[in-house]
């Protein structure tokens, strides 16, 4: 399965990096491939590398205004003209997304994933891996939208929230 990760592109908390690099680490090992915002740095960076070393293969995506920075060691690196383009590029190259602590970016990711998939242009996995409680305002918000009739399917339609490795591979394969 290739696996596409939203995360920070910046260095980040151990509390939150130690159990993203366990959660590639292991999927990594069980045969899957990554899809990632293509930077070298942060905690893109720490992802790729643990991926690469557990024998996944890593695809890129980036977009020209950051092809300066993007991870020349990966397998494949797609260069679109615009955030917009990157984003369809995730959607065509990813069979699932994981969210890991990330900021406006990561966070515009993954909005636009589960607004695809409220369109049912897309029946892919979502799961939040809500790291040391860092996604519990989204996960209250979106319950609330879900409660007060703002969406139009349920919440587990769209996301999954797991708090642990074990819960965010189990989320992938259900």
């Amino acid at each position: 399965m290739n696996i596409a990760v939203f995360c920070s592109f910046k260095d980040i908390d151990e509390k939150y990096a130690k159990p993203a690099e366990e959660f590639v680490e292991r999927f990594a090992k069980a045969g899957h491939h990554l899809v990632f915002g293509g930077s070298n740095v942060g905690l893109m960076k720490r992802v790729a590398d643990i991926a690469q070393r557990n024998g996944a293969r890593v695809t890129s995506i980036t977009f020209e205004k950051l092809r300066q920075s993007v991870r020349q060691e990966s397998d494949e690196i797609l260069v679109a003209k615009d955030l917009p383009e990157r984003k369809s590029l995730f959607m065509k190259h990813a069979d699932a997304f994981v969210v890991l602590p990330g900021g406006i970016g990561t966070l515009d990711e993954i909005t636009e994933m589960m607004e695809l998939k409220k369109h049912q242009l897309h029946d892919k996995r979502i799961v939040i891996f809500n790291i040391a409680g860092y996604y519990d305002g989204l996960r209250t918000l979106m319950e609330r939208m879900e409660s007060e009739g703002f969406l139009a399917h349920s919440l587990s339609y769209y996301v999954a929230f797991a708090d642990a490795v074990e819960d965010v591979l189990a989320a992938l394969a259900s």
